[in-house]
């Protein structure tokens, strides 16, 4: 099971790790810097944690020598990239779609009719794809 545990300081976290975390736990993330102390209780709190990971930034702060001895106990410290921002409402399939019947010869109104997206969306999602494809070439 795969846990994420955030605090504003040092002791707001170790204070959540207490409340959350158990045995089923395998995979944990901190989003601050892991110290002996946050790493200590993580283990106390669930022994059965392979994975620690915590942001990007504070991932080479991590102590060496703490990143050895967990190493030795098979434990991981990764970077975890984290998205940013708000989703993209329309997947990849749907702007293949889209191309796919630009090419084929449909109109926009066509396309947005048939796959109910609005019509300026629409006209702004081909606008980004023909930028993007400028950008590789």
């Amino acid at each position: 099971m795969r846990v994420e545990i955030k605090g504003r300081n040092v002791r707001e976290l170790l204070k959540r790790i207490d409340e959350v975390l158990n045995e089923d736990v395998t995979e944990v993330y901190i989003n601050l810097r892991p110290t002996k102390e946050i790493i200590v209780r993580i283990l106390e709190n669930s022994p059965n944690v392979k994975v620690i990971g915590c942001p990007p930034s504070l991932y080479p702060k991590v102590s060496k020598k703490v990143m050895r001895a967990l190493e030795q106990m098979g434990i991981k410290i990764i970077p975890v990239e984290k998205g940013r921002g708000r989703p993209k409402k329309y997947s990849t399939r749907t702007l293949e779609v889209i191309n796919e019947m630009l090419r084929s010869g449909k109109t926009p109104r066509e396309i947005s009719k048939t796959l109910g997206i609005p019509i300026r969306t629409l006209y702004y999602l081909i606008a980004n794809m023909k930028r993007e494809v400028e950008k590789v070439e």
